[in-house]
């Protein structure tokens, strides 16, 4: 039995596990203190499994990715304009999660408070909703101790590290090149040790729902139905977003392009998995579009690493979700930090099974929500899994076609083509 099915199955118990212990249910028994005493501990354990690797994935993935584009030909003027559009999606994918997330307000259906700890730590500084300065905030995304930032969760100052570690190892080339294999080797044992903490997850799911359900009833479902319905209209947004950016920036119409990359799509919704339908998304794009081969090759790859905006969408979402759930209410200076934790979420996101759960923490801790929350949703992950990895893999083919377009590459004869 493949992993989120256990997962739909552990949600399903815990809820008819709740239902029976609450008040309200069929036996009017009150048993959530039980659970809380001898259950919740299990979830527990899965929530600190994925706090453990949080820090240690932010680092190794980042030192992966920028040590990994060595070639020259990687920043050229293409590999600027890929990176640069891909950021820019996936930071205003962000933003149309956070905005369908306060239309909607799914977490105010339901109350989380109970999740919180007595002796929670206080935010770390670069959370405080202190009112926003630019200054400070770049100020402080340097730290003066590295060590401390990643002990601390002070998740910017970890990501600036990483960044410049990796910068340098690239410097000095040959000289760092056992450094550099030691980084890669480590980001490939944090991915497997993901892999790992997520075969626990059925059991962290049965926890916490069966706990929350029993102390508050069956408005925790209604809540993620709710948050589900909010992802969806978001992805759909942004879907209807990338015609868009084709008819501003190609000047051509969309149709062609929805209608040709139908096959991609259907590949990646079902397996889940941008890189599985890479293969079947370079044919489309050279073959059927007319994008040039060698834009195709360098670009979508490049796009399936580090572009992800179904995700991103989907971390901007969530995390407003669990604010209101919690009652947590958002400074300006911590919205600036969620749409740029969330951006590079979404990239570290990339690749990595499991790594939307992993990186929701990286964007939890740095505004300050607790992630006891997170086990709660796994239940509605995977085919919101499926619909965020077809809005991926659109918005990759999306911006390698918009960027060889811009470089006079571009066969618009083949695009148009119905026949193909």
């Amino acid at each position: 039995m493949k992993l989120w099915q256990k997962v739909v199955i552990a949600l399903i118990l815990g809820v008819l596990c709740g239902y029976l212990m609450n008040i309200q249910g069929p036996f009017h028994y009150d048993g959530s203190e039980k659970l809380q005493t001898y259950l919740k501990p299990v979830g527990t354990v899965f929530i600190n499994l994925i706090k453990m690797v949080v820090v240690p994935l932010i680092f190794f993935s980042l030192v992966l990715g920028i040590t990994s584009m060595t070639d020259a030909e990687s920043f050229k003027r293409i590999g600027l304009k890929s990176v640069l559009a891909y950021l820019f999606t996936a930071a205003f994918a962000v933003i149309i999660g956070l905005g369908f997330g306060a239309l909607f307000e799914p977490g105010k259906h339901i109350n989380l408070s109970v999740l919180m700890k007595s002796n929670a730590q206080p935010a770390a500084s670069l959370t405080s909703p202190e009112s926003f300065d630019v200054i400070k905030l770049f100020v402080d995304m340097v730290p003066t101790n590295a060590i401390e930032a990643m002990a601390t969760d002070r998740i910017l100052q970890v990501v600036v590290f990483a960044i410049f570690v990796a910068i340098t190892i690239n410097k000095l080339g040959a000289k760092a090149k056992i450094v550099k294999d030691l980084c890669h080797a480590s980001a490939q044992i944090v991915f497997e040790m993901i892999q790992t903490i997520m075969k626990f997850a059925p059991y962290g799911v049965f926890a916490l729902t069966s706990w929350v359900v029993s102390a508050q009833g069956l408005d925790v479902m209604a809540a993620l139905a709710v948050l589900a319905a909010c992802v969806v209209s978001a992805l759909f947004a942004q879907y209807l977003l990338f015609g868009l950016l084709i008819i501003v920036f190609g000047r051509m119409s969309p149709l062609p392009f929805y209608r040709k990359i139908l096959e991609t799509q259907s590949l990646a919704f079902s397996t889940s998995s941008s890189k599985a339908a890479l293969p079947t998304a370079m044919r489309v794009v050279n073959e059927r579009m007319g994008v040039s081969e060698s834009t195709t090759s360098f670009v979508l790859p490049l796009g399936t690493s580090i572009n992800m905006d179904g995700t991103a969408i989907y971390l901007g979402i969530t995390a407003l979700f669990f604010a209101q759930a919690y009652g947590i209410h958002f400074s300006t200076h911590q919205y600036f930090l969620l749409i740029l934790t969330a951006t590079l979420g979404s990239i570290g996101a990339a690749g990595i099974p499991g790594g939307s759960i992993a990186m929701m923490g990286m964007v939890f801790t740095s505004v300050g929500l607790p992630l006891d929350g997170i086990a709660v949703i796994l239940g509605i992950d995977r085919i919101l899994d499926m619909m965020r990895t077809t809005v991926n893999i659109t918005g990759d083919s999306v911006i390698t076609l918009l960027v060889d377009k811009s470089e006079g590459t571009f066969n618009e004869k083949i695009y148009y083509d119905r026949s193909l």
